[in-house]
């Protein structure tokens, strides 16, 4: 074909000749054959922007959106909507394809709702404590490394009754499964455990409605320990309040007193304040004791039972 067109044999005559589009000879002329595809779209970055600038990881848009979707509001919309209450309420820049990414990640379409829910949500009630392991809180907080706009996420797990972070977890990610485990250890360090035939639930787990506490997995966790897991309703954070208080004492006392330039870094800090804060911290909702103490002379019968109304 070359060979012809460099013999002057005009070019469409040619192609035509040999049954060929026109254009055929000048892709192969530009040298297309060496090309190579590329994926079209932008990438993910794994995270959006508020109007402000600031990041935003999708694991907490996930958060939101879980919020949406169990709203008995806003429970009915769709990704579309909800893309509108993202940008309206928490000021976040971001498409609707986005969200319908994010929402078909976590079965949440609005197509999908119909599917029977494997765990049913149980809602979180009042309730009087009156002994350590009968209530925990979880919940998760996010962190950032300096300069490199990279996240790292803290899930930790408070015994409402003496204050004690009973477990936790660090780490690049946070999915269920390193809650589970997280959870499990916490068990074993406590002591909790349930005899066979038990039918009452003598640990109760909070929680909200995250991703990561609305899965399956975490679900079977809690069903094959018997624990009973209750999640608050939207806009309730006063209902985890221990955690929310507990996370508010490390961002000041931890978080603000250092910079975080390596993920290593955030984890010795963590690590550190948070033995600082279940042995040598001295708490004034536990009598002045520290949390590890109160929790040691509570097990002994040393100290009078009280009542925690939550």
């Amino acid at each position: 074909m070359k060979r012809w067109v460099r013999a002057d044999f005009p070019i469409t005559k040619t192609m035509q000749a040999l049954g060929l589009a026109r254009s055929h000879y000048y892709y192969y002329q530009t040298g297309a054959e060496a090309r190579v595809v590329k994926k079209r779209g932008r990438p993910t970055p794994g995270f959006s922007r508020t109007v402000g600038g600031r990041k935003v990881p999708d694991e907490q848009i996930e958060e939101y959106l879980m919020e949406f979707h169990w709203d008995d509001e806003l429970g009915g919309l769709g990704y579309r909507k909800w893309t509108l209450y993202l940008r309206e309420q928490k000021h976040l820049v971001i498409n609707k394809k986005k969200v319908y990414r994010l929402c078909k990640e976590l079965g949440i379409l609005k197509e999908r709702r119909m599917k029977k829910t494997k765990h049913p949500r149980k809602l979180a009630r009042n309730r009087l404590v009156t002994e350590p392991n009968q209530l925990w809180q979880v919940d998760i907080k996010y962190g950032t490394i300096e300069g490199s706009g990279e996240f790292f996420f803290l899930c930790s797990a408070i015994d409402v009754y003496d204050r004690s972070i009973v477990g936790y977890y660090c780490g690049p990610i946070c999915r269920a499964k390193h809650i589970k485990d997280m959870l499990a250890k916490a068990l074993i360090r406590r002591k909790v455990h349930f005899k066979e035939g038990e039918l009452e639930n003598k640990l109760i787990i909070r929680t909200d409605n995250g991703p990561q506490f609305v899965s399956d997995t975490f679900g079977d966790f809690c069903l094959h320990h018997k624990i009973y897991h209750e999640r608050i309703p939207k806009k309730t954070p006063d209902m985890n309040a221990y955690i929310e208080s507990f996370h508010s004492v490390l961002q000041r006392e931890c978080f603000d007193r250092h910079e975080f330039e390596l993920y290593e870094a955030a984890y010795y800090y963590i690590d550190n304040y948070i033995d600082f804060y279940n042995n040598r911290r001295y708490h004034g909702g536990i009598q002045d004791y520290t949390p590890t103490k109160y929790y040691l002379l509570t097990t002994k019968k040393a100290l009078k039972t009280k009542e925690v109304s939550l």
